[in-house]
């Protein structure tokens, strides 16, 4: 079993990736983003949705004034109907890495796909842990707190153009949904409106726009809810550790004044915490963010939520 988040005790020290771990709409590319302005990263996005060229928008990928010029690999660099399998990413990663740390930057890989990271982290008998030291942060929510950000995120969705960019992208002979980028929530959910929009009436249609939109965010949340339950797989199976951050407090203000101090509060400072440890550079950081990130949690403690709604009363914390 691999170890993670251990000092090497080879001779030569093994090269170091961060990677930010959680389910959608909880924030991992914002904090990758900040925990690379901090440290000199460059991001590896591991989210099989947004490996394809297109549907911005609908794969939610981040804009340019987002990515706060930080470089984001492995981004819509495919043709949308590419077939990437697991390995392909393992493949295309192991190169990103490679490269981010030969130009003297650190690799922070992030994204939802945890079948993408498992493959990363373990496959090919587990090649990438021979050769790096990897240190997981684990972005969390509260289960309600964030199927109602998703609901409220997917209507965003809806003014930023889902349906003009769904409507380009749809094709009356060819619509595989089992392919490529067209596999994105948010695409076969409209195929029924977008088949039947040029005859129907102002009310039908907006009958139809409303059942596609609801089937979005319905699906959108039980993504969510499973790849919560691949990151505790992780814990649970795997042995993995994972830092884990709470931030549904950041989540649930998100409309405040108050939003961006405690997302720094909550989330960035105790992930900055986690990864100056990581990389002994301790210094850093301040002693009252310190105290934050102490508190240790088994693995048994988190599957025991989900039972209870998948809430954890921690805010971050070193799960083994």
């Amino acid at each position: 079993m691999a170890s993670f988040f251990v000092k090497s005790s080879a001779s030569v020290p093994k090269k170091k990736v961060v990677f930010v771990l959680g389910s959608t709409a909880t924030g991992k590319s914002k904090l990758a983003i900040g925990l690379a302005l901090r440290f000199g990263g460059e991001v590896i996005n591991s989210d099989k949705m947004q490996v394809y060229a297109g549907l911005d928008v609908i794969t939610n990928k981040v804009t340019p004034e987002e990515s706060a010029t930080i470089p984001h690999n492995l981004l819509g660099f495919l043709p949308p109907e590419a077939d990437f399998t697991a390995a392909d990413f393992r493949l295309a990663a192991l190169r990103a890495v490679k490269e981010v740390i030969r130009r003297g930057h650190l690799p922070i890989v992030a994204g939802g796909s945890n079948t993408y990271i498992k493959e990363l982290v373990d496959g090919n008998g587990g090649e990438f842990t021979r050769l790096y030291e990897c240190c997981f942060v684990w972005v969390d929510v509260d289960r309600e707190v964030l199927e109602s950000f998703v609901a409220e995120r997917v209507e965003k969705m809806v003014e930023r153009g889902l349906v003009d960019e769904a409507r380009a992208a749809f094709d009356w002979g060819r619509a595989d949904y089992a392919k490529g980028i067209w596999r994105s929530i948010g695409v076969p959910e409209m195929d029924r409106y977008l088949r039947r929009e040029a005859a129907a009436s102002a009310e039908e249609k907006e009958v139809l726009l409303r059942e596609a939109f609801e089937k979005i965010k319905e699906n959108t949340q039980k993504l969510a809810a499973a790849q919560r339950e691949k990151i505790l797989r992780f814990v649970e199976e795997d042995g993995w550790e994972l830092q884990r951050v709470d931030a549904t407090a950041a989540v649930l203000l998100r409309a405040e004044e108050s939003a961006e101090e405690v997302w720094e509060n909550e989330v960035l400072n105790p992930s900055v915490e986690i990864v100056s440890k990581f990389l002994d550079n301790v210094e850093e950081v301040a002693p009252a963010v310190a105290a934050r990130v102490r508190s240790l949690f088994v693995a048994k403690s988190v599957a025991a939520s989900v039972a209870d709604g998948w809430r954890v009363p921690v805010r971050a914390g070193q799960f083994k």
